[in-house]
């Protein structure tokens, strides 16, 4: 069992950053991808980012390539997404992920994942 606490969500104006982190309860994060993903209202859940369980392979939707980076910290059981030139369209909420694997393949699909976090609101202004 997993429990994901995310942070760092805020609103922020068009063209600015932000750091959002996850963290994992348990002994076990490095046995785990992590994805990002984000859903706005009215919309499906939509994948952001994904990392493998060391952090050497990561993975990322079309829509935040370049501007987002994905990371983490096993020593300190989490994740990281930081969010560059942000676009009033990234406006949601962003959900962290987390899927018991050592391969190296990173899904992209909310089915792929075992355990979510309760999601951190982010807002982009113009």
């Amino acid at each position: 069992q997993v429990q994901l606490v995310e942070s760092g969500g805020g609103l922020v104006q068009a063209g600015g950053s932000l750091r959002l982190s996850c963290a994992a309860s348990g002994r076990t994060f490095s046995s785990y991808a992590m994805g990002w993903f984000r859903q706005a209202p009215g919309k499906e859940r939509e994948f952001v980012a994904g990392i493998d369980w060391s952090g050497s392979s990561t993975y990322y939707g079309d829509s935040v390539k370049g501007r987002f980076t994905i990371s983490r910290d096993n020593a300190k059981n989490t994740v990281f997404l930081q969010m560059n030139s942000l676009k009033p369209e990234d406006t949601a909420v962003y959900y962290c992920a987390a899927r018991f694997t050592r391969s190296g393949v990173i899904l992209t699909t909310t089915r792929g994942y075992d355990y979510w976090g309760q999601g951190t609101q982010v807002t982009v202004s113009q």
